[in-house]
């Protein structure tokens, strides 16, 4: 345990830093696994529909230093390759 009064505090920022990096990258979870779903069940529309979410989120995670930018951007990337695919192409491909 700290004993310094900002030792302290540092401790207190870094919690709450560390619980909205966790909400952060959950919420880009479920995001990218609702569309992981939409897309493997063949409505590409719904993703579709879904897809301007999970780019705000990834960017927000890639803004606060929770992910690197490239790492966002290939989710990015990824993601728009499925959604864009025919649905005869699709392999299990992990975002």
């Amino acid at each position: 345990m700290p004993i310094k009064k900002s030792a302290k505090k540092q401790l207190r920022q870094n919690s709450k830093r560390r619980k909205n990096n966790e909400l952060k990258k959950k919420k880009a979870k479920e995001l990218l696994k609702k569309i992981s779903l939409l897309i493997e069940q063949g409505k590409n529309k719904e993703a579709q529909q879904i897809l301007p979410q999970a780019y705000q989120a990834l960017d927000k995670m890639a803004k606060a230093g929770v992910i690197k930018k490239n790492t966002a951007g290939r989710k990015k990337s990824v993601i728009a390759r499925r959604i864009n695919r025919p649905s005869s192409d699709i392999k299990d491909k992990k975002i």
